[in-house]
């Protein structure tokens, strides 16, 4: 987005703010006492003041206790900040996290409202949201070869028209609505496949597009299409996906990293400059946050160290994630390490699905509360599902959604929930959670033990009925009301929405992937050493098969005997990349989410990935033709050596692509390898070797041309067959 100059009132809310004396402007103690600021940090916060913009925004004080005991003031650029002094600031507005954190909050918005800006904020409507799935059910909903085939051939048929498909519809979400208002903690509660992650999607603008959608989503009264929501919002999914070989601290950097700073920077501009106007000196620890969170590009931010300690990750930070077969962070872990690859980011608007999955009840507690700080203090949009959450901690949430089959039996404050239940005649038991009981008391096997009207005889009443009675219940009515009125956008902040797909550039976005292709190659740095050690003994086999000292004079009849060592070269160089099937395979996931997240293009991913291999495939390349070329006999030109070993480093290149095309198209190891398996003999039955061109068939004759063991075979025997030597054979032969 375009942000106006620093000058403009694109972050105020148009309040004047006084020119008061330094006096009625510093920030005074709890007492209400007047600071006295020692000389020395007096002095740097003076210098500071002379700063150019760019550089004051760049600089901070940062207090450090030296050997003496005495606390020296340091001027610092936060761009430079190391891990030590990192540390230092999160344990001096963190000592303790759940009321540090609180403090650390109201003193950063006091700060903000001091000069009179105002924060964005969204308010979510959703309005006759309907989304149907279409479904096999019985026999046909079994993933087998049979069905699978029959379902191809279905959906080939009903769309030429000729018959019409047997799936049945799924309703999902049936006619919903509410409002989900800033700064209030929403609880999304419901039984088992009663849509809340549908829901969550919704609001986040990620539905899968194989399913049917009416009704529509606005944030502050845009249209989803208006703006980019997956920016704009973040979804935390309930599937614990991550790159195993990085650390925890890894994860959050790049995360925190592809998706910016947003309009942090452009806050703070205009933040420093109504403070310096107005005469005012901001506390020295915020201060020196906002200006660390305002750097772009950063390898390392601030941010991520902040979130590891609201989460209680720091005790794990450069713990590998790890997988099925390396070890590595718990399984709550890795759900906070979800959780918090999208904290790190700058959205408004947070949508998270089961995020205490895995969890104990103190650790939930824990984050929800840090959670409801950020929200009433930061004027942030959340949502939250939880399925069984402990009594304490559905305490913590102001606004609840109750979901049922595809309805919402409620929405709204959620200490008015139990009144409403009880108009209907159920009453919550003393000892009982009151989201235990909400989630129960809508399911007909549990719902009779819930009764307590003894003046009428227990009835069922279902899921329609119950939505039906809160449409007429206070609540219901006055939220339908508020949806009769269109929000007015007018109110809506310029920077609310975002309206720019990434965050960061192409070159900031290519350097992000690039540095972590990189790290992830050190990682599996053992494959690589294996691949070149494979790859030298192979060769080694190859020189004495091949020896030159039983080979004969060079004769036309020797000649299929080179041109088998060439053949035999040019396959091994091929499938030494076939590693890249596996590790592509298993990084497809990771991809796939921070792809539709838009954290980067695809492009950004396939770029780094080719270019950090092309060293490696240098390096096999040289090594096969170093060890086998002048051993093997082959023409002893100079030239014909060096084209050789370009052969095969475009060769070693074309395969370790293919590999990673294959397994982009198979996404399992066994479509993989069954995929690559199939395609390897097509380009050896098609290639020229085993048949020659003359020998293809017509109509397989395109599979010859395309095929790049054809090209490159073709190539590396010209450069072989057309030197000195074999062109003197060739004349004695002829003659």
């Amino acid at each position: 987005m375009a942000f106006a100059p620093i000058e403009g009132e694109l972050w105020g809310d148009r309040r004047s703010v006084s020119s008061g004396t330094w006096e009625e402007s510093v920030f005074a103690r709890s007492s209400g006492s007047r600071v006295e600021e020692d000389d020395e940090e007096a002095l740097k916060w003076a210098a500071l003041e002379k700063l150019s913009t760019y550089n004051r925004l760049r600089t901070s004080i940062l207090a450090n206790i030296a050997e003496n005991g005495k606390v020296v003031n340091e001027e610092i650029d936060v761009t430079k900040l190391g891990f030590q002094d990192r540390q230092q600031i999160i344990r001096k507005i963190l000592n303790v996290t759940e009321e540090d954190n609180e403090r650390f909050l109201i003193k950063l918005r006091q700060r903000i409202d001091k000069v009179g800006i105002e924060l964005p904020r969204i308010e979510v409507r959703f309005e006759h949201l309907n989304v149907d799935a279409d479904v096999y059910v019985g026999k046909r909903a079994l993933p087998t070869l049979p069905n699978f085939i029959i379902n191809i051939c279905e959906g080939f048929l009903d769309c030429v028209g000729f018959t019409r498909s047997k799936k049945r519809v799924l309703n999902i979400l049936h006619d919903v609505s509410g409002i989900v208002k800033p700064s209030r903690m929403t609880l999304l509660l419901g039984p088992p496949n009663a849509g809340k992650t549908t829901l969550l999607l919704a609001l986040a603008g990620k539905m899968d597009p194989t399913l049917r959608v009416s009704g529509r989503v606005t944030y502050n009264g845009y249209e989803l299409r208006e703006f980019v929501p997956q920016k704009t919002s973040a979804y935390i999914s309930q599937h614990d996906i991550h790159i195993g070989e990085l650390t925890v601290r890894e994860t959050l950097d790049f995360s925190c990293r592809c998706q910016g700073v947003g309009t942090r920077y452009q806050m703070l501009m205009e933040l420093s400059r109504r403070e310096r106007a107005a005469g005012i000196k901001p506390d020295p620890d915020v201060d020196i946050f906002m200006k660390a969170t305002a750097v772009e590009g950063q390898e390392s931010s601030i941010i991520t160290d902040y979130v590891l300690k609201i989460l209680g990750l720091d005790i794990c930070a450069d713990t590998l994630v790890g997988d099925e077969m390396r070890r590595g962070i718990s399984g709550g872990q890795k759900k906070r390490v979800t959780t918090g690859e999208m904290l790190v980011g700058n959205a408004k608007a947070l949508f998270m699905d089961e995020i205490s999955t895995g969890l104990d009840s103190s650790t939930t507690y824990q984050i929800v509360k840090c959670l409801r700080q950020s929200v009433h203090v930061m004027d942030i949009t959340m949502v939250v599902s939880l399925l069984q959450p402990a009594p304490e901690t559905y305490e913590l949430f102001d606004d609840l959604i109750l979901l049922s089959e595809g309805q919402i039996v409620y929405q709204g404050p959620s200490d008015l929930v139990l009144h409403f239940f009880g108009t209907l005649g159920f009453k919550c038991p003393e000892r009982k959670g009151v989201a235990d009981f909400l989630q129960e008391v809508t399911s007909q096997k549990d719902q009779q033990q819930y009764w307590s009207d003894s003046t009428k005889p227990y009835h069922y009443v279902s899921v329609d009925e119950f939505a039906r009675a809160f449409s007429e219940y206070h609540v219901g009515h006055s939220l339908k009301e508020e949806l009769a009125v269109p929000y007015d956008k007018s109110k809506s902040h310029p920077a609310a929405l975002v309206m720019e797909k990434y965050a960061l550039s192409n070159l900031n976005l290519f350097k992000a992937c690039f540095a972590r292709e990189w790290t992830l190659m050190k990682r599996n740095s053992f494959i690589y050493v294996f691949k070149t050690i494979q790859l030298s003994t192979m060769a080694t086999i190859t020189m004495t098969v091949f020896l030159r000292t039983t080979m004969h004079q060079r004769n036309v009849a020797d000649g299929n005997l080179y041109m088998g060592a060439l053949f035999y070269g040019l396959i091994v160089v091929m499938f030494n990349g076939i590693a890249e099937l596996s590790l592509t395979v298993f990084r497809l996931p990771v991809f796939y989410k921070h792809r539709d997240l838009l954290f980067f293009p695809p492009w950004a991913f396939s770029l780094p990935t080719w270019i950090l291999r092309v060293p490696l495939s240098f390096m096999e390349s040289f090594i096969w033709v170093f060890l086998t070329y002048w051993v093997i006999g082959f023409d002893p030109e100079a030239g014909r050596f060096f084209r050789q070993f370009m052969l095969l480093f475009f060769i070693n290149n074309m395969a370790q692509g293919l590999f990673r095309f294959i397994a982009s198209l198979g996404r399992t190891m066994i479509l993989a390898s069954t995929f690559g398996s199939f395609t390897l003999l097509i380009l050896f039955v098609l290639g020229g070797f085993i048949i020659s061109r003359t020998n293809v068939r017509p109509w397989w004759i395109w599979g010859y041309w395309i095929s790049p063991l054809m090209y490159g075979e073709n190539a590396i025997a010209v450069n072989e067959f057309l030197g000195h030597r074999w062109q003197k054979v060739l004349t004695r032969y002829q003659l």
